[in-house]
């Protein structure tokens, strides 16, 4: 550490050089005497008659060393300075003073270096001339580093612009991220970010996840970044109890660039920490808040007063959070575009005023708000308000019902996309009324809400007459199949993507119904249907004349070889990925017509099917077929000669699934890992 200190100390100006030589003097061990030169022996004499009279009368809770003062009387210092004076004369400055160990130790004392006043430290490393300077004397001891991580920015910079190497440290924009999580989130961390980033471009975005148990993060710690990262903008704090008012504060005196702040399971911040943040940081655009049990009304009113800039907005499961405090942001700041209300004790009062002053929304997503009864969303809906909106969820809304889906269908006119996720008072006749009333939906996703059947779907897709594009059914058990006749319902021409996943009810009919109202699908989801069989997704597939790019089968387990052939042979030429994940029925013939068929192929999962080392061998041997990722997860069948095959597909491949293939061996999979060492291998 010594040499270190020498070499810092030669790259430093005269007048820190002094500084540090009255410190070395002090604190170090008398032989690094015998390695400084004359021009620092001769500093050493002027720092001595220009400082140590205030060292040694220095007073106070701090003293310089047990037991006493540096020097017994005054003679001692008079002493010290005739030999330093007797070594510079009697020595040329290329030979190496040689001064009598005893003789030294004699006059001297040897304390360590922790023992000088914080205050000393602190007036040397302000006027360190760069942050290069300042990184490598933060290096030397954990002391040092939080010291140095308590000086400001402002202090440092008020003593450069009086030094002459001002230019050498400029302070970036902020782009530098940092994240830290569980056992690395510590104070020490964060005082090492805040010291070396300030001369690299500054801190941007800061994240810390947990906490160290034992030496976790601290209001100290987040103090230091206060201190040294004036360009943060965005700050995520997630479960770390530790940090309370005290820490946000010190951000908010610090980092008035801030943009973001995410809050998450912070059960020791109130509104007196995010009131702070709002009076230091009127930049601010986004603020999350995730259950944090102290932040109520008082907080969000203070961040709709100070933050005009706000544009987005996220509550969740946060118990003091009322109908005042969201009616606050929502008729305050007139740049909000995107909002996200979870799991709080709000009424009908903030949906309306939401409808009414939410004129730049965007984005909308309200979810368990058990307390908004179908008034609220209807008067939001009749209000006029949201003729922005582009984009509306509601999860677990009891007040969502037929009427004021309606009025919402009405009053959106812009709505693109719509996703309705466990509204059970949402049937057949409330969905059909919005599809009529969305003039402009382009998505539409309805997920667990079990009153809707085969006949509102059916009925929504031929009545909506706008640029509609994706549907998604999800768990919806109000699904059966029935018989209907299509012929005199107007088919979708703009449906592009058809996702039904887990619909126990959903059969071959369903499907094949859906398939002559949707003449341009291009992308099919059928995960989990295995009640479909091949007579109900023929009539699909030869229905389809745009042409299929994405077929995703998992789970359909009675779709046969019948099925792939002729999705293969129709839409070979555009299809992209094919999923038969779990189709058991599904053989080598399979292969054959993919391998001859299907020319832009690059995702093929045939996981758990009848696949066998002969279906690999035509596959490998298709010319035309440059796959990507090949998944065989489960298939049993498959043994150690596929190797030879493998290692040809694999040209082209960059990822490879072999989970659970029993029959191959792990000397196999090593010698696959050896030669496919462009490909991910999952074994």
């Amino acid at each position: 550490m010594l040499f270190t200190l020498l070499l810092l100390l030669q790259s430093l100006p005269l007048n820190l050089i002094i500084i540090f030589s009255v410190i070395l003097t002090l604190v170090c061990d008398l032989k690094l005497f015998q390695l400084l030169s004359l021009r620092f022996f001769l500093v050493v004499d002027s720092a001595f008659n220009l400082i140590m009279p205030t060292l040694i009368n220095y007073s106070g809770d701090d003293e310089l060393y047990q037991g006493g003062s540096f020097c017994s009387s005054p003679m001692d210092l008079g002493r010290l300075y005739t030999i330093s004076s007797n070594v510079d004369s009697y020595y040329p400055s290329t030979k190496r003073a040689r001064v009598s160990a005893p003789f030294i130790f004699e006059t001297l004392q040897k304390p360590g270096i922790e023992v000088l006043p914080d205050e000393c430290l602190f007036e040397i490393f302000r006027r360190l001339p760069s942050s290069k300077e300042r990184s490598s004397c933060a290096c030397v001891s954990k002391k040092w580093l939080m010291l140095m991580s308590s000086i400001c920015k402002a202090e440092i910079e008020d003593v450069e612009m009086r030094s002459s190497d001002e230019d050498e440290d400029i302070e970036g924009d902020g782009y530098l991220t940092r994240s830290l999580e569980g056992k690395k989130a510590t104070d020490v961390r964060l005082a090492a970010i805040a010291v070396g980033t300030s001369g690299r471009g500054g801190l941007g975005k800061l994240s810390i996840r947990g906490s160290n148990s034992v030496r976790g993060v601290t209001n100290l710690g987040l103090s230091a970044v206060a201190h040294g990262c004036p360009s943060l903008k965005s700050l995520s704090l997630w479960n770390v109890s530790s940090i309370g008012d005290e820490g946000l504060s010190q951000i908010a005196k610090g980092c008035h660039m801030l943009e973001k702040l995410d809050l998450c399971l912070s059960s020791t911040i109130s509104n007196k920490g995010l009131i702070a943040i709002a009076e230091g940081c009127p930049n601010m655009t986004t603020l999350n808040i995730e259950s944090c049990s102290k932040i109520g009304n008082e907080g969000l009113q203070a961040v709709a007063r100070f933050c005009p800039k706000l544009q987005s907005i996220s509550i969740k499961d946060c118990p003091l959070v009322g109908d005042h405090g969201v009616s606050s942001l929502l008729s305050s700041a007139s740049e909000l575009s995107r909002v996200k209300l979870q799991s709080l004790n709000i009424t009908d009062f903030s949906l309306a005023v939401i409808g009414h002053y939410g004129k730049a929304l965007t984005h909308l997503v309200l979810s368990g708000l058990q307390n908004v009864t179908e008034r609220g969303f209807w008067v939001m809906g009749v209000a006029q308000g949201l003729q922005k909106l582009v984009s509306f969820t509601v999860t677990s809304c009891r007040g969502v019902t037929d009427a004021s889906i309606e009025a919402m269908g009405k009053g959106c006119t812009n709505l693109k996309q719509m996703s309705l996720r466990k509204c059970c008072f949402v049937s057949d006749s409330g969905l059909v009324a919005f599809a009529k009333a969305a003039g402009t939906l382009e998505s539409l996703q309805l997920e667990e809400c079990n009153r809707v059947t085969q006949s509102g779907i059916i009925g929504a897709i031929s009545n909506i007459k706008s640029k509609f594009k994706s549907l998604t059914i999800v768990k919806c058990m109000g699904v059966k199949e029935i018989d209907a006749d299509v012929s005199m319902l107007s088919p979708c021409e703009t449906l592009r993507s058809l996702v039904i996943q887990n619909c126990p009810g959903f059969g071959s009919s369903s499907l094949a119904m859906i398939g002559k109202l949707c003449p341009q699908l291009q992308h099919v989801d059928l995960t989990g249907l295995y009640g479909i069989t091949d007579a109900g997704l023929l009539p699909l597939l030869e229905n389809c004349e745009a042409g299929l790019v994405k077929v995703n089968l998992t789970g359909c387990w009675n779709l046969t070889d019948n099925v792939v052939s002729t999705l293969a042979r129709l839409h070979g030429g555009t299809l992209e990925l094919l999923n038969l994940d779990g189709c058991w029925r599904i053989t080598d013939a399979s292969l054959v017509a993919i391998a001859d068929n299907c020319l832009l192929l690059n995702d093929l999962d045939v996981s758990k099917c009848a696949i066998t080392d002969a279906g690999l061998a035509v596959l490998s041997g298709a010319g035309q077929l440059s796959l990507q990722v090949l998944s065989l997860s489960g298939c049993c069948d498959l043994s150690n000669k596929s190797v030879a095959f493998l290692t040809k597909l694999g040209q082209t491949l960059l990822g490879l699934n072999l989970q659970h293939c029993s029959s191959i061996g792990s000397s196999t999979i090593e010698l696959l890992v050896e030669n496919l060492w462009r490909c991910d291998i999952l074994a």
